[in-house]
Protein backbone atom coordinates (compact mmCIF):
# COMPACT_ATOMS: atom_id res chain seq x y z
CA UNK A 1 0.00 0.00 0.00
CA UNK A 2 3.15 2.49 1.51
CA UNK A 3 6.65 2.11 -0.27
CA UNK A 4 9.77 4.39 1.18
CA UNK A 5 12.77 2.99 -0.91
CA UNK A 6 16.05 4.77 0.01
CA UNK A 7 13.93 7.92 1.33
CA UNK A 8 17.09 11.07 2.04
CA UNK A 9 16.49 14.25 3.40
CA UNK A 10 19.35 16.65 4.97
CA UNK A 11 18.48 20.43 6.39
CA UNK A 12 21.87 21.91 5.76
CA UNK A 13 24.46 19.86 6.76
CA UNK A 14 22.22 17.48 9.14
CA UNK A 15 21.49 14.24 7.08
CA UNK A 16 18.47 13.19 8.83
CA UNK A 17 17.19 10.53 6.84
CA UNK A 18 20.36 8.10 5.60
CA UNK A 19 18.03 5.86 3.15
CA UNK A 20 14.24 5.12 4.74
CA UNK A 21 13.33 1.08 3.36
CA UNK A 22 9.61 0.90 4.88
CA UNK A 23 6.67 -0.80 4.13
CA UNK A 24 3.16 0.30 5.39
CA UNK A 25 0.22 -2.65 4.93
CA UNK A 26 -2.96 -2.87 3.99
CA UNK A 27 -5.25 -2.96 7.42
CA UNK A 28 -2.18 -3.13 9.53
CA UNK A 29 -1.26 -1.08 12.03
CA UNK A 30 2.53 0.15 12.05
CA UNK A 31 4.11 2.21 14.79
CA UNK A 32 7.26 3.96 14.11
CA UNK A 33 9.58 4.54 17.58
CA UNK A 34 12.46 6.12 17.53
CA UNK A 35 14.21 9.25 19.81
CA UNK A 36 12.87 12.55 19.71
CA UNK A 37 13.28 15.29 17.06
CA UNK A 38 15.08 12.27 15.22
CA UNK A 39 13.12 12.43 11.91
CA UNK A 40 10.07 10.15 12.78
CA UNK A 41 7.41 12.73 11.84
CA UNK A 42 9.08 14.12 8.70
CA UNK A 43 8.86 10.06 7.30
CA UNK A 44 5.23 11.06 7.83
CA UNK A 45 5.35 14.01 5.88
CA UNK A 46 7.18 12.58 2.78
CA UNK A 47 4.43 9.79 2.82
CA UNK A 48 1.84 12.44 2.76
CA UNK A 49 3.70 14.46 0.63
CA UNK A 50 4.25 17.61 1.80
CA UNK A 51 7.74 17.23 2.01
CA UNK A 52 10.38 15.85 -0.84
CA UNK A 53 13.09 13.50 -0.61
CA UNK A 54 16.43 14.59 -1.72
CA UNK A 55 16.88 11.36 -3.01
CA UNK A 56 14.77 7.61 -3.36
CA UNK A 57 10.89 7.51 -3.82
CA UNK A 58 7.96 7.47 -1.76
CA UNK A 59 5.15 4.42 -3.44
CA UNK A 60 1.31 5.44 -2.07
CA UNK A 61 -1.11 3.12 -4.18
CA UNK A 62 1.63 2.07 -6.66
CA UNK A 63 2.48 5.82 -7.90
CA UNK A 64 5.47 7.83 -6.86
CA UNK A 65 4.37 11.22 -5.27
CA UNK A 66 6.86 12.82 -6.33
CA UNK A 67 6.89 12.21 -9.80
CA UNK A 68 2.50 12.83 -10.48
CA UNK A 69 0.52 16.40 -10.50
CA UNK A 70 -1.37 18.19 -7.95
CA UNK A 71 -4.76 17.08 -8.69
CA UNK A 72 -3.60 13.74 -8.61
CA UNK A 73 -1.72 14.02 -4.78
CA UNK A 74 -4.88 15.31 -4.08
CA UNK A 75 -7.01 12.22 -4.89
CA UNK A 76 -4.23 10.41 -3.33
CA UNK A 77 -4.78 12.19 -0.33
CA UNK A 78 -8.74 12.23 -0.60
CA UNK A 79 -7.69 8.67 1.17
CA UNK A 80 -5.92 9.94 4.17
CA UNK A 81 -7.02 10.89 7.59
CA UNK A 82 -4.79 12.93 9.90
CA UNK A 83 -4.56 13.15 13.27
CA UNK A 84 -1.79 16.28 14.14
CA UNK A 85 0.11 16.27 17.17
CA UNK A 86 -1.70 19.53 18.60
CA UNK A 87 -5.16 18.12 17.06
CA UNK A 88 -4.38 21.29 15.10
CA UNK A 89 -8.10 22.71 15.51
CA UNK A 90 -9.39 25.82 15.10
CA UNK A 91 -10.03 27.91 17.88
CA UNK A 92 -12.92 30.24 16.19
CA UNK A 93 -14.83 27.36 15.23
CA UNK A 94 -17.21 25.43 17.41
CA UNK A 95 -16.28 21.30 17.60
CA UNK A 96 -19.39 20.17 15.19
CA UNK A 97 -17.92 22.93 12.70
CA UNK A 98 -14.32 21.38 12.75
CA UNK A 99 -15.76 18.12 12.41
CA UNK A 100 -17.79 19.39 9.33
CA UNK A 101 -15.06 21.14 7.26
CA UNK A 102 -13.72 18.39 5.44
CA UNK A 103 -17.58 17.29 4.58
CA UNK A 104 -18.53 20.96 3.83
CA UNK A 105 -15.40 21.71 1.50
CA UNK A 106 -14.84 17.86 -0.04
CA UNK A 107 -18.70 16.66 -0.38
CA UNK A 108 -21.82 17.71 -2.03
CA UNK A 109 -23.89 16.61 1.07
CA UNK A 110 -26.71 18.74 2.49
CA UNK A 111 -26.19 20.20 6.35
CA UNK A 112 -28.69 17.58 7.08
CA UNK A 113 -26.88 14.73 5.89
CA UNK A 114 -23.19 16.66 7.95
CA UNK A 115 -24.90 16.78 10.86
CA UNK A 116 -26.20 13.43 10.73
CA UNK A 117 -22.31 12.19 9.66
CA UNK A 118 -20.64 14.31 12.71
CA UNK A 119 -23.15 13.50 15.63
CA UNK A 120 -22.41 10.04 14.48
CA UNK A 121 -18.71 10.47 14.93
CA UNK A 122 -18.78 12.78 17.73
CA UNK A 123 -21.20 10.06 19.35
CA UNK A 124 -18.55 7.22 18.87
CA UNK A 125 -15.39 9.51 20.53
CA UNK A 126 -17.99 9.73 23.70
CA UNK A 127 -18.13 13.65 22.88
CA UNK A 128 -22.06 13.53 22.87
CA UNK A 129 -22.90 16.99 24.09
CA UNK A 130 -19.77 18.99 22.68
CA UNK A 131 -21.00 19.95 19.29
CA UNK A 132 -21.26 23.53 20.61
CA UNK A 133 -18.14 23.81 22.58
CA UNK A 134 -14.94 25.77 21.47
CA UNK A 135 -11.47 23.73 21.69
CA UNK A 136 -10.53 26.39 24.57
CA UNK A 137 -13.40 24.76 26.38
CA UNK A 138 -12.11 20.92 26.11
CA UNK A 139 -9.54 18.75 27.88
CA UNK A 140 -6.36 17.64 25.68
CA UNK A 141 -7.92 14.15 25.40
CA UNK A 142 -11.10 15.79 24.33
CA UNK A 143 -9.32 17.35 21.41
CA UNK A 144 -7.30 14.77 20.47
CA UNK A 145 -10.28 12.63 19.87
CA UNK A 146 -12.58 15.68 18.38
CA UNK A 147 -9.05 16.06 16.24
CA UNK A 148 -9.51 11.97 15.46
CA UNK A 149 -13.33 12.55 14.57
CA UNK A 150 -12.70 15.14 11.98
CA UNK A 151 -9.67 12.32 10.43
CA UNK A 152 -12.28 9.73 9.93
CA UNK A 153 -15.31 11.63 9.04
CA UNK A 154 -14.48 11.26 5.09
CA UNK A 155 -14.27 7.40 6.00
CA UNK A 156 -10.25 7.35 4.78
CA UNK A 157 -8.47 4.55 4.17
CA UNK A 158 -5.12 5.46 5.78
CA UNK A 159 -5.27 7.10 9.29
CA UNK A 160 -2.15 8.68 10.48
CA UNK A 161 -1.31 9.44 13.79
CA UNK A 162 1.60 12.05 15.08
CA UNK A 163 2.32 11.87 18.72
CA UNK A 164 -1.88 10.92 19.44
CA UNK A 165 -0.67 10.67 23.61
CA UNK A 166 1.64 13.43 23.43
CA UNK A 167 0.24 16.18 26.51
CA UNK A 168 -2.25 13.73 27.95
CA UNK A 169 -2.04 11.99 31.41
CA UNK A 170 -2.41 8.21 31.75
CA UNK A 171 -6.09 8.54 31.96
CA UNK A 172 -6.93 10.68 29.15
CA UNK A 173 -3.93 8.59 26.89
CA UNK A 174 -6.07 5.11 27.80
CA UNK A 175 -9.12 7.64 26.52
CA UNK A 176 -7.62 7.62 22.90
CA UNK A 177 -6.43 4.29 22.46
CA UNK A 178 -9.92 2.91 23.72
CA UNK A 179 -11.08 5.12 21.13
CA UNK A 180 -8.60 3.92 18.24
CA UNK A 181 -8.98 0.28 19.31
CA UNK A 182 -12.68 1.18 18.28
CA UNK A 183 -12.55 2.59 15.52
CA UNK A 184 -9.64 0.78 13.51
CA UNK A 185 -11.71 -2.48 14.77
CA UNK A 186 -15.14 -0.95 13.10
CA UNK A 187 -13.73 0.39 10.33
CA UNK A 188 -10.67 -1.48 9.02
CA UNK A 189 -8.23 1.38 8.51
CA UNK A 190 -4.46 1.15 8.06
CA UNK A 191 -2.81 3.37 10.44
CA UNK A 192 0.71 4.36 10.99
CA UNK A 193 1.75 6.01 14.26
CA UNK A 194 4.40 8.22 15.23
CA UNK A 195 4.86 7.87 19.26
CA UNK A 196 6.96 7.67 22.03
CA UNK A 197 4.55 5.89 24.50
CA UNK A 198 6.40 2.66 23.55
CA UNK A 199 4.89 0.26 26.63
CA UNK A 200 1.48 0.77 25.47
CA UNK A 201 1.75 1.58 22.26
CA UNK A 202 3.22 -1.65 21.24
CA UNK A 203 -0.39 -3.07 21.94
CA UNK A 204 -1.54 -1.47 19.15
CA UNK A 205 0.84 -2.21 17.09
CA UNK A 206 0.84 -5.07 14.08
CA UNK A 207 4.39 -3.54 13.31
CA UNK A 208 6.56 -1.84 14.79
CA UNK A 209 9.47 0.23 13.34
CA UNK A 210 12.25 1.58 14.95
CA UNK A 211 14.24 4.38 13.09
CA UNK A 212 17.95 4.56 14.97
CA UNK A 213 20.73 7.07 13.17
CA UNK A 214 18.39 7.80 10.09
CA UNK A 215 17.86 4.60 9.36
CA UNK A 216 14.90 2.01 10.13
CA UNK A 217 16.70 -0.85 11.99
CA UNK A 218 13.74 -2.94 11.94
CA UNK A 219 9.85 -3.24 10.54
CA UNK A 220 8.78 -6.63 12.88
CA UNK A 221 5.67 -7.75 15.04
CA UNK A 222 6.23 -6.04 18.86
CA UNK A 223 6.83 -9.61 20.27
CA UNK A 224 9.34 -10.36 17.81
CA UNK A 225 10.88 -6.64 18.32
CA UNK A 226 11.33 -7.52 21.66
CA UNK A 227 13.76 -10.49 21.32
CA UNK A 228 15.82 -9.41 18.03
CA UNK A 229 19.35 -9.69 18.01
CA UNK A 230 19.26 -6.26 16.05
CA UNK A 231 22.00 -4.00 18.36
CA UNK A 232 20.13 -0.61 17.91
CA UNK A 233 16.75 -2.41 18.78
CA UNK A 234 18.20 -4.52 21.88
CA UNK A 235 20.01 -1.23 22.84
CA UNK A 236 16.39 0.39 22.53
CA UNK A 237 14.52 -2.41 24.16
CA UNK A 238 16.66 -2.04 26.77
CA UNK A 239 16.34 1.69 27.24
CA UNK A 240 12.76 2.46 27.12
CA UNK A 241 10.90 -0.86 27.59
CA UNK A 242 11.80 -2.90 30.22
CA UNK A 243 8.68 -1.94 32.49
CA UNK A 244 6.37 -3.11 29.21
CA UNK A 245 5.00 -5.82 31.14
CA UNK A 246 4.29 -3.76 34.51
CA UNK A 247 2.72 -1.33 32.49
CA UNK A 248 -1.18 -0.99 33.09
CA UNK A 249 -3.21 -3.02 30.09
CA UNK A 250 -4.97 -1.05 27.92
CA UNK A 251 -8.41 -1.53 27.62
CA UNK A 252 -9.79 -2.52 24.44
Amino acid sequence: MIQLFDVHKRFGKQHVLKGINLSIYKGKTTVIVGESGKGKSLILKHILGLVKPDKGEVIVYGKNINKIGKKELKEIRSHFGVLFQNAALFDSMTVFDNVALPLRERTGKSEAEIREIVNYYLKLMDLDGSNDKYPAQLSGGMRKRVGLARALVLNPEIVFFDEPTTGLDVAKSNEIYRVFFRTQSKFGYTSVIVSHDVPKIFKLADYVALLYDGVIQECIPPEDFQTSENPAVKEFVEKTMGIIYESEEVEE
